[in-house]
């Protein structure tokens, strides 16, 4: 062999381990989890560098703005009359509870604190309120109660009026860490937070994300009912099989209340997840749709053919059925 062959091919065999290096480094997955919002949250993304801080700092902003559980959080200083002017993120979400709102006939209302408190699925103990207590709450639910000007500032027809979004800020959140991930040239991720996920692109093997849907039972062997392979969308769950108290009569209450009615809703749908464009809108419908009902929720699907919806009911003698939105196209 010639002499000169020899720093040839070492440059060769050099340059293909960097190249490879290089790809292989471009094409790592870094998986990162986190606690926001009394949950979990997990993030996994393909980038050269860790992106943790940077998504925990966000997750911080949205603690600072929507948390019920964070007394300084601007939400928790609207509800005990400390602010008047509602930040950014509550202007936003605001905004589009009030189209949800009335998208949904008022299924979906984010002043529905007092009475999920009354019935023991709040911030208090479990309790159960007489019919004279439901109507002495529902003065203070409503969201056409509540106005907010172009300035922010919130006015509510009773001061003693509360504002809760923890039914969409999950979701919001959610959205707010792939804005994170995108704004940093992440094409393909999972985020995931408290069961509301937006995924982007493919997963590490180069396919669309799989996807579980649970089954409505909290002991289950398998608890998986369906695993669906999505890329590019966002979904949110809602569901009362874990979530609920029986009565000393023997009576179940689920813990997702009827904003209208001021009672516990009675009817047969058991997990509710809607696949949207954002995962805000996905986590306020999966909340509206459990309200609803199953007729109700398809007659709203109907009309928003940028929602699909996936229904687990209860059919009877132990049994579940899957119910999909007409225009289901996932696989």
């Amino acid at each position: 062999m010639k002499k000169w062959y020899i720093p040839f091919l070492l440059f060769l065999i050099l340059g293909t381990v960097y190249i490879a290096h290089e790809r292989n480094q471009s094409n790592a997955f870094i998986s990162e989890e986190g606690a926001i919002f009394g949950t979990i949250f997990h993030v996994t993304y393909q980038s050269k560098n860790s992106l943790k801080q940077d998504i925990e700092a966000e997750l911080a902003k949205v603690d600072s703005s929507l948390s019920m559980f964070n007394p300084q959080s601007n939400i928790s200083k609207l509800n005990t009359g400390k602010e008047k002017e509602a930040d950014k993120m509550v202007q936003e979400m605001f905004s589009l509870s009030k189209k949800i709102n009335n998208a949904t006939y008022g299924a979906f209302d984010p002043t529905v604190a007092p009475l999920v408190n009354a019935w023991g699925f709040g911030f208090k103990h479990q309790q159960i309120p007489d019919e004279k207590q439901v109507d002495s709450l529902r003065q203070f639910v409503g969201f056409e109660r509540l106005r907010m000007n172009n300035q922010g500032f919130i006015q509510k027809d009773d001061e003693r009026m509360m504002l809760d979004f923890s039914a969409i800020a999950k979701g919001y959140a959610t959205d707010r860490v792939a804005q994170v991930l995108r704004k940093n040239g992440v094409q393909n991720f999972m985020v995931e937070i408290g069961g509301e996920i937006v995924v982007s692109g493919t997963n590490a093997h180069g396919d669309p994300w799989r996807i579980g849907i649970n089954k409505p039972d909290a002991v289950a062997v398998d608890p998986v009912q369906e695993v669906l392979s999505v890329s590019n969308c966002a979904m949110a769950t809602s569901g009362n099989y874990r979530n609920y108290y029986v009565t000393a009569s023997g009576n179940r209450l689920a813990h997702t209340i009827d904003p209208r009615s001021g009672y516990p809703i009675q009817h047969n749908i058991l997990s509710s997840t809607v696949f949207a464009p954002s995962c805000a809108v996905a986590d306020a419908y999966a909340t509206a749709f459990m309200v609803l009902g199953l007729d109700s929720a398809q007659m709203v699907l109907e009309k928003h053919p940028e929602l699909q919806a996936y229904f687990i009911i209860d059919a009877g003698k132990g049994i579940s059925k899957v119910v999909k939105s007409k225009n289901w196209k996932l696989n």
